[in-house]
């Protein structure tokens, strides 16, 4: 098995993406929470993910079906219509705050869980 393209990396490369992109859509919305007519967005990833891995899982393909799934797997960036405030601004900021600690946290653990991926490699080198 290679290491370095094995899928669990290679997830841990999708989900750094997504919540970075997601992050910067957070800092967006909370910047722009007194803008009029501003839309709220939103990223989403793990729902379509969750989808394509369930239907290859089912599926009768080949061995590197995930692989493939993982490999072309992306997030997506909407606006919600969604509007509740007369200023037509879509931005809940308790729940955008809310949203930004979550991400931090997921950020974090996936940082600690790619370096301690890498650890184990340095340490494999240099024969420890």
């Amino acid at each position: 098995m290679n290491f370095l393209s094995d899928n669990s990396l290679l997830l841990m490369e999708k989900s750094m993406g997504f919540l970075w992109t997601k992050q910067a859509a957070i800092l967006d919305n909370i910047a722009n929470v007194e803008t009029p007519n501003y839309k709220a967005k939103l990223v989403t990833f793990e729902d379509s993910l969750r989808t394509k891995l369930e239907s290859a899982r089912t599926s009768r393909s080949p061995r590197g079906q995930v692989r493939h799934v993982l490999q072309n797997s992306q997030f997506a960036v909407t606006e919600p219509q969604e509007v509740a405030r007369m200023d037509e601004n879509g931005v809940n900021l308790i729940e955008q705050s809310t949203e930004l600690v979550r991400n931090a946290y997921q950020l974090q653990y996936v940082q600690q869980a790619i370096s301690n991926d890498l650890a184990v490699l340095r340490s494999a080198i240099r024969g420890q």
